[in-house]
């Protein structure tokens, strides 16, 4: 019986893992872990915009690139700007009134949270986005 009990107590002992030890299963290490400024692999500004419309930017939620749906169309929005040399990007910064639709600017207004937040480079490669798709 002494036996058993002194080889519980080795296996027990022996088991339990050290603190210098790595915990159980795998982590992440830093390097390893997403964030949101992850590099984009967008190799042009259109590329980045039509990243951010569809993505971080939720724009695709309201605009359509061919149909307006809440908002006009993206090819409606780049022949308007285009026509009036209207600058989108101080749109989205909230810096320049609207010059498509200003009665749908009320529901544009919830959205500048977002574009305000955006670095230059995001919203000129909106720009640049929404100019691709000039017909």
């Amino acid at each position: 019986m002494k036996k058993i009990v002194i080889l519980a107590t080795a296996v027990v002992f022996l088991s339990c893992k050290k603190e210098s030890q790595e915990p159980f299963g795998t982590t992440a290490t830093p390097a390893e872990t997403p964030t949101e400024t992850t590099a984009t692999t967008a190799s042009t500004p259109a590329a980045l915009g039509k990243e951010i419309f569809e993505g971080k930017g939720a724009c695709i939620a309201c605009h359509r690139v061919d149909a307006k749906l809440i908002g006009p169309s993206v090819q409606d929005m780049a022949k308007t700007y285009k026509e009036q040399n209207g600058n989108l990007i101080a749109f989205l910064k909230e810096e320049a009134k609207p010059i498509m639709d200003p009665a749908q600017y009320e529901v544009m207004k919830a959205n500048f949270a977002i574009t305000k937040a955006m670095s230059d480079e995001e919203l000129k490669g909106l720009e640049a986005y929404i100019y691709s798709n000039l017909k």
